[in-house]
């Protein structure tokens, strides 16, 4: 492994870091005969990485170790490689072997129909490979023997890249809890929307809100994205992106934080959802005992069911109408705002087309 500074967590190695190694290891094979244990390769700013390297038929391959990344899907998956001769000088190719993904749809920074192996992973592959053999032109695949079933805990169904994971990586290294990979991709995801041409969005939280809101709007296309925590983020980037109109469809528990003017609704950064509800009944005018109740409720869901029992549903109309406004001072103005709150069935509880 390469030198690193301290950390309190012990850091790990991108996928494109070891497929670098295994096309190296490859690429000496089939210029010596040698089966290498281990080989040194570098990231694009010089840093080192030695890696063991072990023999698996055709290929060779790398244990993908993570770290203490527990987040990390690829974690302790085989990377592999095969590096063969191509015809003429120069060029370079990659194939997408078992369990890489293919790209299919435009806005990603791969071509369509190219595997999906980021750029830096690429460069890094083809300096690895052209330390061994500097002209001749070579075929590299990669391949990933279970990496059809790690995508399904991923992205990639989500950005059109089918049949795998991606090789990813920018600096060689995993860092532990890297919430910056997660928001690279939810900006892949708009990038990927927008290119197809889309320029309303709809955003939901997670899974079962994007089923609700492809129900209640009657979606089929691809501009439904599902957020997780991140609404501020997931609004930033598709005002910059020139999106114009996006409506923000969830449940009170995501959205109630969101009116109080939390755009990371994650539990250990914001909660007050049942003061954001109670301040609007007050508003309203419920009395205090029905605020009272709702208050201390256990759950949003029972919140809900006794502002409806109470005769306060419209209250769910002017929650909206503030998510609304502060979302779209978010953006400054640049996008139409809209907003609908669903029960736990997908029933609309209230909702606001922002001007």
């Amino acid at each position: 492994m390469c030198n690193r500074q301290r950390s309190p967590l012990r850091t790990g190695v991108t996928t494109g870091t070891c497929a670098a190694a295994a096309a190296k290891a490859s690429a000496l094979h089939l210029t010596s005969g040698n089966s290498p244990e281990n080989v040194t390769v570098k990231n694009l700013e010089g840093l080192e990485f030695s890696l063991p390297v072990f023999r698996e038929g055709d290929y060779f391959g790398v244990i993908k170790d993570a770290g203490d990344d527990k987040s990390d899907v690829t974690d302790g998956a085989k990377i592999l490689a095969q590096v063969e001769f191509s015809e003429g000088e120069g060029s370079i190719s990659f194939i997408a072997g078992e369990g890489v993904g293919t790209v299919t749809l435009p806005g990603l920074k791969i071509s369509v129909g190219q595997p999906a192996i980021n750029p830096v992973p690429r460069e890094m592959i083809k300096r690895s490979v052209r330390e061994v053999i500097p002209k001749r032109s070579v075929k590299i695949t990669i391949a990933v023997p279970n990496g059809k079933a790690l995508a399904e805990r991923t992205f990639n169904p989500r950005l059109g890249i089918a049949g795998g994971i991606s090789i990813l990586g920018t600096t060689g290294i995993v860092k532990p809890m890297n919430e910056k990979a997660l928001l690279d991709s939810l900006t892949l995801e708009l990038g990927m929307i927008h290119s197809l041409g889309f320029r309303e969005l709809y955003i939901a939280f997670a899974g079962t809100g994007e089923k609700f809101t492809r129900k209640i709007f009657g979606l089929e296309g691809r501009n439904v994205i599902q957020c997780g925590n991140y609404i501020g983020h997931v609004l930033d980037e598709a005002a910059n992106l020139g999106f114009t109109r996006a409506v923000i469809c969830g449940n009170p528990g995501k959205l109630l934080k969101v009116s109080a003017g939390s755009f990371n609704t994650h539990s250990r950064n914001a909660d007050g959802r049942l003061e954001a509800l109670c301040t609007h009944l007050a508003l309203t005018g419920a009395d205090r005992e029905l605020i009272r109740r709702v208050y201390e409720s256990n759950t949003t869901n029972e919140a809900v069911e006794i502002v409806r029992a109470g005769g306060f549903a419209g209250v769910w109309n002017n929650i909206a109408e503030v998510i609304s406004r502060k979302c779209a001072e978010r953006v400054n103005g640049a996008m139409k705002i809209d907003v609908v709150f669903f029960d736990g069935e997908g029933v609309i509880l209230g909702e606001y087309y922002g001007a």
